[in-house]
């Protein structure tokens, strides 16, 4: 799947599924976020599924995009939001991890997705290198996943955040996500439920 990297205006986010935090990358000087500066930079990206040889890009793609919210969560949740070389072995193992890849090297972006039960996908641990924010990454990333458990017969996608992300679950709402009202504990924050209905 190879997409067009469009510039929209206003801000995207390397935003969380289950704990894992957003990072905001605005046009504008002078806010505090990422921007980016390489006119060079390809043109385009593409999503394929990961492999074990993708661990070290995605694990680079999730501390990059997180280490300055490190100070927004406990060191529990931020442990388990970055990965280890052996957590990631074990979401390999019992998710389906998709990347997004600047050429076929590259891993620009990544979000992970699994069935929870017959009808109900689940998503979780999305991250977009700061220097590719704001290219419509995250859009696709979440799209992807989507398509992966649709094709899968599921009929709703749950996902989970943190306080903190308040844009974050802006983001969720535009693309037809809504709280479900479920709250739970993760390593010390709470996690806020949301859900999306498919239609057929």
């Amino acid at each position: 799947m190879r997409f067009q990297k469009a510039q929209p205006p206003g801000a995207e986010w390397a935003f969380s599924i289950c704990g894992d935090i957003g990072r905001p990358a605005h046009k504008t000087p002078g806010d505090g976020a990422v921007h980016t500066n390489d006119r060079n930079a390809s043109s385009d990206f593409h999503i394929r599924r990961a492999t074990e040889n993708d661990a070290t890009g995605i694990l680079h793609c999730l501390r990059m995009a997180f280490e300055a919210y490190r100070n927004s969560y406990t060191p529990g949740a931020f442990h388990d939001t970055v990965l280890s070389q052996e957590a990631f072995q074990q979401r390999l193992s019992s998710m389906r991890i998709l990347i997004a890849l600047e050429g076929d090297n590259q891993v620009v972006g990544t979000v992970s997705c699994m069935l929870v039960n017959s009808d109900e996908g689940h998503l979780r641990g999305m991250a977009v290198l700061p220097e590719w924010q704001g290219r419509g990454i995250a859009e696709k990333l979440l799209q992807s996943a989507e398509a992966e458990l649709a094709s899968r017969k599921c009929s709703r996608i749950t996902l989970d955040t943190t306080e903190p992300l308040q844009r974050a679950m802006r983001f969720y709402e535009r693309n037809g996500y809504r709280a479900s009202g479920k709250i739970t504990d993760f390593f010390g924050m709470p996690l806020h439920g949301y859900v999306k209905e498919l239609r057929d």
